[in-house]
């Protein structure tokens, strides 16, 4: 930490942000192997159809619907870290089970549900944990810094990872590409460990008293209750329900309808996702230009609505990866322009002693969304085609601004304007 009358230094050059930093970005590495793995070993390997690989991509998000609970007993935890080290290490040890598997012949898709399943409930236990962490890594005034430094970091595994994932999928097979994920959040959870807190967390007594499901109520009414938060949640869940409807059916329509193999396929989407990275880079100083509030409008339009390009892809193999390429760019730089603004617009709105719990009921409507508009595009690819699907899902999820519109969300310029004790509209009901 900086001295008094000192400039602050650099986020990277503090041991514990940088240590929580480089975790963080081996992780975003290797999910972005396993997304584009975890799928194509189910098509290539196992002869899955659209539909089935739909529901393997909703066992991933299912455990989400619990989020609620489990962020609400999170918050009763002293020693957050030490969850989140452990939901690396129970996801790395579930992963290892698939390479293993399949190389003794006895890999099923059955075993992937499984698999998805339970490496689906560490990443809720992960989540729920980690608001109330970062608060603890980073000071309240550079959380839009710090949000998009993680952020780039992610952007960047979606540049390479998934040109390594294909590559890896093509060279080594599927399984061993998994493995690579493994290995990823073991790396992980050794970071996480050595990133040491520069605050100590504001203790809640209500935290640690009440009956779960109370405590889960609280933090599903303070949810609600800000208008902040209720106006990002229904976005956010708008937004993820058809954009889900999408991923479910990306690797299979890209794989079967495009004819893209899987090393093409990790390349379009790696040089695609350079659009993420730049707007994460962007993300500060376009909400300092135009407004933290106006960057997330912008991003919740761009977000979706590139999923068109997608539809419309065909010709000759140069115009389909072009065209997938592009609206993965598209869609990277509004999702990060969406995601860095909004989480730190909410990590300053929280209060220390809900973080978790407000993480927990956030995740149960927001994530626990993902898993039907998976089924909803796995049963609406079947019955309308891939394209029509596609289509909705593009339309669809550009409703979702409709939710921030009426919201004071637009009007916020800057997270100092929320330490105005005149911005009563910012303050949850009931206060």
């Amino acid at each position: 930490m900086s001295g008094p009358g000192e400039a602050p230094r650099p986020l990277l050059r503090e041991p514990g942000f940088r240590s929580f930093f480089l975790a963080h970005t081996v992780s975003q590495f290797g999910d972005r192997i396993s997304e584009l793995a975890f799928p194509l070993l189910a098509v290539l390997l196992l002869d899955a159809t659209a539909a089935q690989v739909s529901v393997l991509t909703a066992l991933v998000w299912l455990p989400n619907l619990a989020g609620i609970f489990i962020g609400t007993w999170v918050d009763r935890q002293p020693n957050k870290k030490r969850l989140l080290v452990a939901a690396d290490l129970i996801r790395a040890g579930l992963l290892v089970t698939v390479p293993l598997a399949f190389a003794f012949d006895a890999g099923t898709l059955a075993q992937l549900y499984a698999v998805a399943l339970l490496t689906g409930a560490a990443s809720v236990l992960f989540n729920t944990s980690y608001p109330a962490f970062f608060v603890l890594l980073v000071d309240r005034p550079r959380y839009l810094a710090a949000n998009s430094a993680l952020s780039a970091s992610r952007s960047v595994s979606f540049i390479a990872g998934p040109a390594l994932g294909g590559a890896l999928v093509q060279a080594l097979t599927a399984p061993i590409a998994i493995l690579v994920d493994a290995v990823s959040f073991l790396l992980s959870a050794v970071g996480v460990a050595r990133a040491r807190r520069t605050r100590v967390a504001a203790t809640d007594e209500d935290a640690a008293s009440g009956r779960l499901w109370q405590r889960a109520r609280e933090g599903l009414r303070f949810t609600l209750g800000h208008p902040v938060l209720r106006a990002g949640l229904g976005c956010t869940t708008t937004v993820n329900y058809f954009s889900f409807i999408f991923s479910a059916l990306l690797v299979f329509f890209a794989s079967r309808t495009l004819g893209l193999p899987p090393g093409l396929l990790g390349l379009a989407l790696g040089v695609g996702a350079a659009g993420g990275l730049l707007g994460a880079v962007v993300a500060p100083r376009l909400s300092a230009r135009i407004g933290v509030g106006r960057s997330i409008v912008l991003g919740g339009v761009v977000f979706p609505a590139s999923i068109a390009l997608v539809a419309v892809a065909g010709g000759p193999l140069w115009a389909r990866v072009t065209l997938v390429a592009a609206a993965e760019f598209l869609s990277g730089i509004g999702v990060m322009l969406f995601d860095v603004n909004l989480n730190a617009l909410q990590a300053t709105v929280i209060p220390d002693g809900l973080r978790s719990r407000v993480s927990g009921a956030y995740s149960t409507v927001n994530y626990g969304v993902r898993p039907l508009g998976a089924l909803t595009g796995g049963a609406l690819g079947s019955w309308l085609g891939l394209r029509p699907t596609l289509w909705i899902a593009a339309i669809g999820g550009t409703l979702c601004v409709l939710w921030l519109l009426p919201s004071p969300i637009p009007k916020v310029r800057s997270l100092d304007q929320l330490d105005d004790p005149e911005e009563s509209r910012l303050a949850p009901a009931g206060t």
